[in-house]
């Protein structure tokens, strides 16, 4: 039905992201063919917690959805962001994520198939999860060839977690989507590359392929950027704040060898996983990596690029999540910093400005 206020108003969205280090919140629209960053907000999980007795912060016990909510509302109330619908980011630690080919059929009984085929790949009980998924399309020609699937499945007392969380933060729940899948459409957009994309966080790292701007697989591993601030902080005597401070301005350019000798050594199992999956993909789809693309809080970090494109001979990319947004001309160079961080939170939301 024609809607003549679409005409005169954008259409808005919230997105957030509850992270190992921090809460991310973004607001964007769409009006026509254009995306606005509306506003933006995030709070440090450092912050949450109170000092213990000998002054030192502990973050040994999870936070309540209520903590969580609360943060996030104090995250919209500082950045006034008005608008409440708002989609989730679930972390792929909270996913499973697997891909598998169903025969050609008709839209009405492509669920059935999926329940049916999921049942062999999903450890826990169908009935204790939720599952989404989307078909990957065969290429022009195949019309008629087997389907693939990209499926996620996630939990459903997680799902209700966050159903909490939206409604104690006075938001309307729109969705809640995989961060793989948020992630990808903030980054690939319209490239029909076969792309690796690493997402490198706090407490995990996911690899995931993508071909021709679609999924096609998601792996996630143990290797986590906390690993790196504690090896900087025990090399250099500091706390783990400063560790971090030092990480993130010097990384692999750090002036002291041992230093840069240490992180490789800790970067270079990740290096390890990336090729055996890039590998895995060429054996069973023929089709080589041809880009490299990196995001989380430590995409940025100094030398980390240049390394990865020298170790896997390929051209590595640290892309820009709102590169296609109009936004005020002053934040550019702190949105192009940030920017890693913001991925998963500006996925999600560009999803619900698509639906």
């Amino acid at each position: 039905m024609f809607n003549p206020f679409k005409m005169f108003f954008p259409k808005k969205m919230v997105g957030v992201d509850i992270g190992a280090s921090s809460v991310k919140v973004v607001e964007i629209s769409r009006w026509g063919g254009g995306k606005t960053l509306e506003n933006y907000g995030e709070i440090k999980s450092d912050s949450f917690y109170k000092e213990s007795s000998d002054g030192k912060k502990t973050n040994s016990e999870p936070l309540s959805n209520d903590f969580i909510s609360k943060a996030i509302r104090g995250i919209l109330d500082e950045s006034q962001i008005k608008t409440k619908s708002v989609i989730f980011s679930i972390p792929d630690s909270s996913t499973f994520c697997t891909s598998f080919e169903i025969p050609f059929m008709t839209e009405k009984e492509i669920p059935e198939a999926i329940y049916y085929n999921a049942s062999q790949y999903i450890t826990l009980p169908i009935s204790e999860v939720t599952l989404d998924w989307k078909i990957i399309p065969n290429p022009p020609g195949e019309k008629k060839a087997a389907m693939k699937v990209f499926l996620v499945a996630v939990p459903n007392r997680i799902v209700q977690e966050y159903k909490a969380m939206a409604a104690i933060a006075g938001l309307k729940l729109h969705a809640i989507e995989a961060e793989a899948l948020g992630v990808t459409r903030a980054l690939i957009k319209t490239s029909q590359k076969t792309v690796c994309l690493i997402d490198i966080g706090v407490q995990s790292s996911t690899i995931n392929i993508i071909y021709k701007g679609f999924l096609k697989s998601s792996y996630s591993f143990n290797f986590n950027s906390g690993q790196l601030s504690r090896i900087v902080s025990s090399a250099l005597g500091v706390d783990l704040k400063e560790a971090e401070n030092i990480k993130n301005k010097e990384g692999l350019m750090h002036p002291r060898q041992d230093v840069v000798k240490t992180l490789y050594m800790l970067l270079d199992p990740l290096l390890i996983e990336i090729e055996s999956v890039c590998s895995e993909f060429l054996y069973r789809e023929q089709k080589q990596i041809e880009e490299i693309y990196l995001t989380g809080g430590t995409a940025n970090l100094p030398g980390l690029k240049e390394y990865f494109a020298e170790s896997l001979k390929k051209n590595v990319y640290v892309p820009n999540c709102f590169s296609e947004f109009l936004y005020p001309p002053i934040l550019e160079d702190t949105l192009r910093q940030m920017a890693p961080s913001f991925s998963a939170a500006v996925g999600v939301a560009l999803g619900g400005l698509e639906a």
